[in-house]
């Protein structure tokens, strides 16, 4: 008997994405789950008709209807143009633990294989590096800011442990950079440490993240559950699709409190468009993943077999796997012969790989907690503004800068702490010389350590503003109980 039904929105996507998510729908149709798609556009097609957003109204109230999606890929300019609308949509429904398997797969040949990878690479998905706050701040220099929250980090690491002890999973591994990024990426391994307490039964562990790309090259069965800030999980993730296989496996799920969005971790391919070539696997796993979400376990059950037995089998090799193998592509399964494959092998086991059986909650949102951090909690931060930082575009080096700023604030309460060029201290000399970009940090502090008044640091940006016109912009420089909340220059 076929299920209820389930609303869902389905976004057909860029370049092969009508086509994997054609053999998608045709699987999960025979699976005989009923399904009342919602049809909608985004990506390239929304950004020809002028909407700079790639997610048109319409789409949004759909997804704010049926709160899940699924998705094909969305074309995403490189280096100019509109934002991702992959990343919109992430955003703007707040999906913000994204969740990658990799999982070694019968008759996918590999290097790896028989070594029993099984990992997920849980990944933040709305901060970091994608907030996608950029300016040019000189003519020749850029600059992204990295917000990495507290509230953020905790969301998503909280899910990492919350899936591992659903899927009855052993071990959490964090990978950061906060050997470098101490403020933000020094955040995350923060709050790992504070919520690892809560869930003695799993190991934690933290790594930075250098190392763990060079663990999964060398022996990624060791990894469990990764949980890692957006750009590290972007990058491994995809690093991880190759040790199985590669990203015509790779699924994935983007999860929120009230939203879901399946989707390839693979791009439109926009070579292989209407070819009937591309590996649909990856989008039919995507869908797997889908049922399990809105309940349809038994059905997410048969269609992972059925994969697993077309794989197994070799009979319906795509020409991805024939590359791999050195086999003439000409021989290659089509993408309508794929789905064709997995759709005949309905009801039938793998004899190798099983399917997981992880229950209907599979990859659901974690059970709701309450913030850590409350208004109560920030009432007792003690904090005061100690100085500015002041950016200044200028064409004198800062041997003669240096001098000027210093008599700038001789007249009030603050000093000239430094000048840098790029993170690296130049003034005072450390008898060392960077190559300068027309772009220098001033750094001006309270000469006790002090609070500074809002008036004092008006007047200071005033006075630098009328001597250097070049000033691009000023970060205020916060200590918040007892805790510098800046870092130094490098050779400070």
């Amino acid at each position: 008997m076929p299920s209820a039904a389930h609303c869902v929105t389905v976004i057909p996507g860029d370049g092969v994405g009508p086509e994997v998510v054609r053999s998608a729908i045709r699987v999960i149709e025979a699976a005989g789950v009923f399904i009342d798609w919602e049809e909608a556009a985004a990506g390239a097609s929304v950004f020809e008709k002028g909407d700079t957003s790639g997610v048109p109204a319409e789409t949004r109230d759909s997804i704010e209807r049926t709160k899940v999606v699924l998705k094909g890929p969305l074309e995403t300019p490189v280096g100019f143009g509109e934002k991702s609308a992959n990343v919109t949509l992430r955003k703007l429904f707040e999906t913000y633990a994204n969740v990658r398997p990799a999982r070694e797969l019968p008759g996918v040949p590999t290097r790896y294989a028989g070594e029993g990878v099984n990992l997920v690479i849980v990944r933040e998905n709305v901060e970091d590096l994608y907030a996608g706050i950029e300016h040019m701040v000189t003519p020749d220099v850029g600059q992204c800011l990295k917000v990495i929250s507290r509230k953020g980090s905790e969301k998503v690491i909280r899910y990492a442990f919350e899936l591992a002890r659903r899927e009855g999973r052993t071990k959490v591994t964090a990978a950061t950079k906060a050997n470098i990024m101490k403020m933000t990426e020094g955040l995350f391994k923060k709050v790992f440490e504070e919520l690892a307490g809560e869930y003695p039964e799993i190991e934690s562990e933290h790594l930075i993240i250098d190392n763990v790309a060079h663990q999964l090259a060398k022996e990624p069965a060791q990894f469990d559950i990764i949980v890692t800030t957006n750009l590290n999980g972007d990058i491994i993730s995809d690093l991880a699709s190759g040790l199985v296989g590669g990203l015509g496996f790779a699924s994935s799920g983007n999860y929120g409190d009230s939203v879901a969005i399946f989707e390839a971790v693979h791009g439109s391919a926009p070579k292989y468009a209407g070819k009937d070539l591309i590996n649909p696997t990856a989008l039919i796993l995507s869908s797997v993943m889908m049922l399990r979400h809105i309940g349809e376990t038994a059905a997410a059950d048969r269609i992972e077999d059925a994969v697993l037995v077309t794989l197994e089998e070799g009979h319906a090799t795509t020409q991805d796997l024939v590359r791999q193998t050195g086999g003439d592509v000409d021989t290659a399964a089509s993408t309508t012969g794929f789905t064709d494959a997995v759709i005949a092998n309905l009801g039938r086991s793998p004899a190798t790989l099983k399917a997981r059986r992880v229950g209907a909650v599979d990859h659901a949102p974690a059970p709701p907690h309450a913030w850590s951090y409350g208004p109560e909690h920030y009432a007792a931060i003690e904090r005061r503004t100690i100085g500015l930082d002041i950016f200044i575009e200028t064409d004198s080096d800062a041997g003669r800068l240096g001098p000027e700023l210093e008599g700038l604030a001789a007249t009030g309460p603050f000093e000239l702490r430094f000048i840098e060029s790029r993170g690296t201290k130049v003034y005072p000399s450390v008898g060392l010389s960077s190559d300068g970009v027309r772009l220098l940090r001033a750094r001006f502090v309270t000469r006790d350590g002090g609070a500074a008044a809002e008036r004092d640091l008006l007047a200071l940006q005033g006075r630098v503003a009328e001597r250097q016109p070049g000033w691009t912009h000023i970060e205020k420089l916060h200590v918040f109980d007892g805790a510098d909340g800046f870092t130094k220059a490098q050779g400070e």
